[in-house]
């Protein structure tokens, strides 16, 4: 089989073929596709139960395999990374296997691991290992994510859901319960051999997991402390106070997952307590204002912020929505997500989803009520409703029946409906139309905000899209489009950042001067680096100022910024130990020395130098052999350090400090006189 054509073909749905290849699915990912991203897809009732069957056909011996969900790539060697470990247990099960014939109790045991997997690997994590009715799961290895310790969570939060609706014929509902705890640990040493062989985790955090798992109730979720503060407003909680765990000396924080919150925006759920006043985008936001009096009186522009992942480009949104809450306006907010890239039109279902309120309980004639009251204000026609409501999945009723449609005019007359949906609500108002992460945007979503964005100037529409440096815009340059490359703070915007942050109180002036140096300016590294120092008790506050209690120690990376630090290098792990041994130099490294230490052959060091390059890594000044290289962030530095064990580190610090090394340096010097 050549492709995803040949195997749409195959099981006779060859009309899908160019909706999967819109939505870049090949073979290589097709079977990690779900019901719902086929529902996404445009895919039929009776199409997608064909497709499952076939995917698991596909998928052959996978699905029983102990490594099923997300593929656990072997590394060469150990490391140091931060990890949320998940420990999920079946209650009951001994109790089970008294009352069940082996047989059924192992067609029920099966249906229970494979359940796990695919809700395991639905969410990004790994199987580790499986102990009878036990599971041990990993989230942030082999690939950090920058939401691990979320996607943990709302992991455990469907295996709940979904081990409780399996049906296993024997008469009662299986429970589990799970603990899940998130910190520093060891990963990656070889254990056993044969099949019983894995990578191991060695720290406290899995042995946290584990505790916190046996503590739960039937059916509940508990995480530790350093979960709780990374998933933040996320989630509904039960705080369940300080708890005895077998093990530790000390009683421990911890808390019960109840659901989640709700929360529109990755940005508001981190900022749930207290959100910083924005400093130092006054242009950009005068900017912004300016374009929507033209967007007001009716003629409608867009503005692109593009930076880096932290510099501000949700906070000025958010700003802007706050200057403009005393004009009459309708504001449209739509959110891409980097875990569903291939989904078709996943921001704009969202979108609807919770303009019109929808809730988990609610029946689908309780949705079609709320689609209709939410498509009443742009006056939408009854065949509009009909091709939201599918877009929806929700079943046709009387009122609203869709006709059978290729899948080609199916996503035409979805795009006709929104648009006019769009286009009713700027006659009533302005609109203000934020479309937020356009770089995880899927293709069908793509090619819908390229279609809105030419059709903006003709609307009472201010179109603010935010993105980081990697994203393409797809259209051609518009008069009506503005671009925004947003900056580094500078030093005195940073310092003006860390006193809101400390409340005005000032900092003593090393401390200070640490957290500018290692922050560059980006506003979400100083904001969690300064209130990382503030926390670690270094500090004692008098007279309405911080002094020091005791010598600065060298500042660690913040939990809330390490996900997002490691994901950044491992999206480029074939190479990364190049970056780790040029992050032990310092945050300026030469290739002289790094071709010196590193032991690579030359072809393979100058095209991982040259990776690091082009993903702005890393900078290069000069030319081979006498190349400098600095790291972008001083944080991406020490997060690449942070990942060697402190044996590999001492390894690389005696090879920069040996004879050989700077007898290289030596000749290569006066090669170069």
């Amino acid at each position: 089989m050549t492709g995803i054509a040949e195997w749409l073909a195959s099981i006779g749905l060859e009309e899908y073929a160019q909706r999967f290849a819109e939505n870049a699915i090949d073979l290589s990912v097709v079977r990690d596709l779900t019901e719902q991203d086929l529902k996404d897809l445009g895919v039929l009732l009776g199409h997608r139960r064909k497709m499952l069957r076939a995917i698991a056909e596909l998928k052959g011996a996978v699905l029983i395999t102990p490594q099923t969900g997300a593929k656990l790539v072997p590394r060469d060697d150990a490391e140091r990374r931060q990890l949320t470990v998940m420990f999920c247990d079946l209650v009951g099960s001994s109790a089970l296997s008294a009352r069940l014939d082996p047989e059924d109790l192992r067609r029920v045991i099966g249906a229970y691991h494979i359940c796990i997997a695919e809700v395991i690997g639905q969410y990004e994590g790994i199987i580790a290992r499986y102990m009878g009715d036990g599971v041990l799961a990993y989230f942030g290895y082999p690939q950090a994510h920058e939401d691990d310790a979320e996607q943990a969570t709302r992991a455990g939060l469907a295996l709940v859901d979904a081990v409780a609706n399996l049906q296993t014929d024997i008469g009662a509902e299986l429970q589990v319960r799970i603990g899940i705890a998130t910190g520093t640990v060891v990963v990656g040493d070889l254990i056993g051999e044969g099949a019983a062989q894995e990578q191991a985790v060695v720290g406290e955090t899995p042995n946290l997991a584990a505790r916190l798992q046996t503590l739960a109730e039937p059916g509940t979720v508990l995480i530790s402390a350093s979960t709780h503060r990374l998933t933040g407003g996320n989630f509904e909680y039960r705080d369940l106070g300080p708890v005895t765990l077998k093990g530790w000396g000390e009683t421990l924080p911890a808390w019960q997952v109840l659901g989640t919150s709700g929360v529109e925006s990755r940005f508001e759920a981190q900022h749930q307590t207290r959100l910083t006043p924005l400093i130092g985008r006054d242009e950009e936001i005068d900017l912004l204002l300016r374009r929507w009096r033209y967007a007001a009186q009716g003629e409608g522009c867009a503005v692109v912020l593009s930076g880096d992942p932290g510099i501000g480009k949700s906070h000025i949104a958010r700003a802007l929505q706050e200057r403009l809450q005393a004009e009459p306006h309708i504001t449209l907010r739509y959110f891409c997500s980097a875990h569903h890239t291939i989904s078709a039109l996943f921001p704009f279902i969202s979108q609807l989803e919770r303009a019109a309120l929808f809730e988990r309980s609610d029946s689908p004639t309780q949705k079609f009520a709320k689609l209709e009251a939410l498509l009443a204000q742009s006056a939408a026609d009854a065949d509009h409703v009909a091709v939201l409501a599918n877009l929806l999945s929700l079943p046709p009723n009387d009122r609203y029946r869709l006709p059978e449609l290729s899948p080609q005019n199916r996503k035409e007359k979805t795009f006709a409906a929104l648009l006019a949906q769009l286009d009713g609500l700027a006659a009533r108002e302005p609109v203000l139309l934020i479309f937020e992460d356009v770089h995880w945007i899927d293709p069908t979503s793509r090619e819908l905000l390229t279609v809105t964005l030419e059709r903006v100037p003709r609307l009472r529409v201010l179109l603010l899209i935010t993105a980081r440096p990697e994203f393409t815009p797809p259209w051609p340059g518009h008069a009506h489009v503005t671009t925004l490359l947003l900056t580094r703070l500078s030093r005195r915007d940073g310092a003006a950042l860390i006193e809101r942050v400390t409340a005005g109180k000032t900092l003593p002036e090393e401390v200070m001067n640490q957290i500018l140096a290692r922050t560059d300016g980006v506003p979400l590294f100083v904001e969690e680096l300064t209130k990382t120092v503030l926390e670690t008790g270094l500090l004692q506050e008098r007279d309405g100022h911080y002094v020091l209690n005791r010598p600065l120690p060298s500042m660690a990376i913040p939990m809330t910024l390490h996900a997002s630090l490691m994901a950044r290098l491992d999206r480029l792990a074939p190479v990364r130990e190049v970056a780790q041994i040029g992050a032990v130099v310092g945050r300026e490294f030469s290739y002289e020395l790094l071709n010196a230490v590193a032991g690579l052959p030359i072809e393979r060091l100058e095209e991982a130098l040259g990776q690091l390059v082009r993903s702005e890594l890393v900078f290069c000044r000069g030319e081979v052999p006498h190349a400098v290289y600095t790291f972008k962030h001083t944080l991406v530095r020490d997060a690449a350090y942070s990942g060697l064990l402190k044996s590999r580190r001492a390894e690389v610090h005696a090879a920069i400090a040996g004879p050989s090394v700077a007898t290289r340096l030596r000749c290569a010097l006066v090669r170069a006189n």
